[in-house]
């Protein structure tokens, strides 16, 4: 463990230079005081590491230092061929490269790492997509990414909400494919980064020059606050509900796994009959309506009244139509 930990420690500086004792822990999820001991047994071992002091210091490696520690294990090597993602490879532009790259990578294992990679390549498949939907038609990614990679400004028609189109000049500054959709991360040249999904961009145009990518920008970090704000924007009420025994399973298919976990860890003990009632957000009433009457007879709406009359209507209805 200690030896994996340590290897660990030397690709960290191999590969991004200055760390601090803080910043080291936090990666290899140990305690500062280990890392100091880690630096000391690599030092012992001849390792050039040293530390520079003041509060912009930290350990890095002598300048030209490299390590050939750097063989895959089989099962390293096999997690590898999980992340190939034909398909965005081929949306990318990138389907020949990625094919190239994995043979190539095949051709250089050993025979054993080789044995588990192939085996992994033939026994699981990551299919993007949720069921129901396809992937979204991105006639202009290649020339996004590009964008992205070269750090080029871009010149684009949007299609905003509402079928508005706007123009815009955009700093892209990272690509994210969520649930078989791709997303643009990008700010205007003086201003702050959005998302736009890229399935709207109309048209593309490269435009002259490269722009400053900002220091320190975390693309993983900003879309998960993204992710989070866009979830407490989206739920803009609650509604209480008594739930039928046995019938949690569906509701967490209808209203996400998330929402119903968090719900039933908030609820009370259930009544004799077993029902129990869950507080549960919501996007608006008439969407919570539309949601719950998929439950059927197994959910009660208590809470809003409003929530609650519309339920009411909508059963009415139903109870006209069919006699």
């Amino acid at each position: 463990m200690r030896a994996s930990r340590l290897l660990s420690l030397l690709l960290l500086l191999q590969t991004r230079g200055r760390m601090t004792a803080p910043e080291l822990a936090a990666e290899l999820e140990v305690s500062i005081r280990t890392v100091y001991r880690d630096v000391e047994a690599l030092s012992a071992a001849g390792v050039p590491v040293y530390a520079d002091r003041g509060p912009a210091g930290g350990y890095q490696l002598l300048d030209g230092y490299r390590t050939r520690l750097t063989g895959l294990t089989a099962e390293e090597a096999s997690s590898l061929f999980l992340a190939g993602l034909p398909g965005p490879a081929a949306e990318l532009g990138m389907a020949e490269v990625a094919a190239t790259a994995e043979l190539k990578l095949l051709a250089a294992l050993p025979p054993e790492p080789r044995s588990h990679a192939s085996r992994m390549r033939e026994r699981f498949l990551l299919d993007v997509p949720g069921w129901y939907r396809s992937a979204d038609d991105v006639p202009h990614l290649s020339e996004v990414a590009e964008g992205v990679w070269e750090q080029r400004p871009l010149h684009m028609t949007y299609r905003r909400w509402g079928r508005k189109e706007v123009d815009r000049v955009i700093h892209p500054y990272g690509l994210v494919l969520k649930g078989g959709s791709w997303y643009l991360v990008a700010a205007p040249p003086e201003g702050s980064p959005r998302t736009y999904r890229v399935s709207r961009i109309l048209t593309i145009d490269q435009l002259p020059g490269h722009f400053r990518r900002p220091e320190g920008f975390d693309l993983t970090a900003f879309w998960r606050e993204y992710a989070k704000e866009f979830r407490e924007r989206m739920y803009t009420a609650e509604a209480v509900i008594r739930l039928a025994p046995g019938r949690e399973d569906m509701l967490a298919y209808t209203m996400g796994s998330d929402v119903v976990t968090a719900a039933l860890a908030a609820a009370g003990e259930p009544d004799p009959e077993g029902w129990r009632v869950l507080t549960v957000p919501v996007e608006s009433i008439t969407h919570a309506r539309w949601l719950l009457l998929r439950m059927g007879a197994d959910v009660e709406v208590l809470e809003p009244s409003d929530l609650r009359v519309l339920m009411a209507e909508a059963v009415a209805g139903l109870s006209k139509l069919y006699g």
